[in-house]
């Protein structure tokens, strides 16, 4: 990285601190879930500050954290679904109407139902099945009826999938296997998996049908403990994959890829949709997770083993900024309708709280600040209101 560029995030990492609010003329709401904590926070962002608008308890064990992690709102704004990731011993998805946070229906899936994404039209709900408690063996992707909160399918893909997310038009379903080095593909009318490709730096290949079963080093089992927290050993050349994006753009110019966030390698790596092919590796902050796009072609990712959320132009691959946080552990991201903030869930460490944060994506500087409950991570935007 050359000397101008060095200068420019430094100094936009300590513009993320330096001034209040941005003035700005709507309001925000964003629901977090917070894994050690039991709980879900509104968190509404506005001309007034960032706040906890109000909680909501959620799981059953009393004895025992519940562990809710992944959150997804539904397209029409009504509900919103809750991975609830411990259980004897299976977990479970929980729907909550959005009018009264009241609880309305929920199913038991698989082992560590983890990250969850609806398809665009809300008839189908997509849960990876991560199983981190369980054997090191291949785990499944649960597809449930939101309407009657059925699970109609749980697909074998393969060791820990994480990062479920649906193309834009819902045709197909992403998701990555933190243990197999792969980013799967699932054709979401037959509900089976149609390719997949390796992500290991120097083996990339694009296969059509089922993953392969990959030999499980120490690092991989090194990186599972730590969900992502701990770096390789030097000379380590592997993804170990947390994260599947796929591109927003649209139109006779637009190159559909999906990317995919490479936490071992701390690298995202772009595949071309069409050709099923590697387009490139494109250099990230230290252990990046969770990535979100903008219709308007800005890649955000957040940097679990850095202290710090990282902006990209995805068309060229140049990181616009790379922006602080107030804590470490930096999670989940979501973009506001409106392409205007990323809302940030940093876990924190030890007894801190976790926080929300929100990032301008004009200013590309932090514009606000909460603390949540332990452990923040699954977050998703429910509604912004015009003032």
């Amino acid at each position: 990285m050359d000397r101008k560029r060095l200068v420019a995030l430094a100094f936009l990492t300590v513009a993320a601190f330096a001034g209040p609010v941005a003035a700005q003329q709507r309001t925000y709401f964003v629901y977090v879930a917070s894994e050690a904590a039991d709980k879900i926070a509104l968190v509404r962002f506005g001309p007034d500050g960032t706040v906890v608008d109000h909680e909501i308890p959620t799981g059953m064990m009393p004895t025992d954290i519940d562990g809710p992690h992944g959150l997804a709102v539904s397209p029409d704004k009504a509900y919103y679904y809750v991975s609830i990731a411990h259980g004897q011993p299976n977990g479970s998805i929980w729907k909550y109407s959005t009018k009264d946070d009241k609880l309305v229906g929920r199913v038991t899936l698989g082992m560590f139902p983890a990250t969850l994404d609806i398809a665009p039209d809300g008839d189908f709900l997509f849960v990876v099945n991560f199983n981190l408690h369980g054997d090191m063996v291949p785990s499944t992707v649960s597809v449930v009826t939101p309407e009657d909160m059925t699970e109609i399918a749980r697909i074998t893909t393969c060791t820990m999938p994480h990062g479920s997310r649906l193309s834009a038009d819902g045709s197909r379903h992403y998701s990555v296997c933190m243990m197999d080095e792969q980013l799967v593909e699932i054709d979401t009318a037959t509900l089976k998996v149609s390719r997949h490709f390796i992500l290991t730096k120097g083996r990339e290949a694009g296969m059509n049908g089922p993953p392969m079963r990959m030999p499980h080093a120490d690092h991989a089992t090194a990186s599972a403990s730590g969900h992502g927290t701990e770096a390789p050993p030097a000379g380590d050349v592997s993804c170990s994959p947390t994260w599947a994006q796929p591109s927003r753009t649209t139109g006779p110019g637009a190159r559909p890829s999906v990317f995919v966030a490479c936490n071992g390698s701390s690298e995202i790596v772009e595949v071309s949709v069409r050709d099923w092919s590697l387009v490139r590796r494109i250099p990230a902050g230290a252990g990046v997770y969770n990535l979100a796009m903008t219709r308007d072609g800005k890649l955000i990712a957040t940097n679990r083993r850095d202290q710090s959320v990282s902006v990209f132009d995805a068309e060229s691959g140049q990181e616009l900024a790379r922006v602080r946080t107030k804590r470490k552990v930096v999670h989940g991201v979501a973009v506001s309708p409106d392409d205007r903030y990323a809302f940030i869930s940093v876990e924190g460490i030890a007894a801190e709280p976790g926080t929300v944060e929100v990032l301008d994506l004009k200013s590309l500087t932090m514009v606000g600040s909460v603390d949540v409950g332990a452990q923040a991570g699954g977050i998703d935007v429910v509604r912004m209101v015009d003032r």
